[in-house]
């Protein structure tokens, strides 16, 4: 079931933007294929009237058309972006236990990554698929909260890990314990790429014993 936004703008804060160059022809291709599955474009809003232009914005940077408990100030106009991106947590993606993300600090997108598992002695590399999760830089210490380490668990259990981001460029890969060799939690620093790009575990990371043939060796 879809839930509601309510009071939250989080994302409109945490979330980079990037204006691309080539925007238009992007949004003709995601509007056919929209159509070729059966989904016509106005559930998106596609071709509204006046519809802003994405724009550049860093991460953990307000929207400028963000309005305190009042939403986007351009809502029926928003940008692309914006229309076609969403959280988990609006969406029910297994969080019933988390609170909004407002309240937990944590958006959680729904647009994946990935972190890469090189084996020290054959180079051979595997890639591990990771939810993404923006940290309000204003709560650092959000993840440890127990709700959201059982969702990591839950996800890792899956073969999903998750990437922390405080920013498109900085962040850590959040490593449960049920994919660790002693077991325990484990924050590794340095294997966040740019947005939408790859990650890449340290060599000396240590994944499950019956993995290491496989991953690191």
């Amino acid at each position: 079931m879809l839930r509601k936004c309510g009071d939250c703008q989080l994302c409109c804060k945490l979330l980079p933007m990037k204006r691309d160059a080539a925007e238009d022809r992007r949004v003709e291709l995601i509007v056919e294929g929209l159509v070729a599955n059966g989904i016509p474009p106005q559930a998106f809003g596609l071709g509204a009237q006046g519809m802003v232009d994405d724009f550049d914005k860093l991460a953990g940077e307000r929207c400028p058309h963000q309005r305190h408990h009042k939403g986007c100030n351009v809502y029926d106009r928003r940008p692309f972006g914006c229309r076609m991106w969403n959280c988990r947590w609006l969406v029910n993606d297994d969080t019933n236990d988390l609170p909004r993300p407002d309240r937990s600090h944590l958006v959680i997108d729904l647009v994946p990554d990935f972190v890469r598992l090189r084996n020290n002695e054959t180079g051979e590399v595997t890639s591990i698929p990771c939810v993404q999760v923006w940290i309000d830089p204003k709560f650092p210490d959000a993840h440890r909260d127990p709700r959201f380490r059982a969702y990591a668990e839950r996800r890792a259990k899956e073969g999903v890990w998750c990437l922390m981001r405080g920013s498109p460029t900085d962040g850590f890969a959040l490593v449960a314990p049920c994919v660790s060799e002693d077991r325990e939690w484990h924050e590794v620093e340095g294997v966040v790429g740019p947005y939408w790009k790859v990650g890449e575990i340290p060599d000396d990371f240590e994944t499950p014993a019956e993995q290491k043939p496989e991953f690191l060796g």
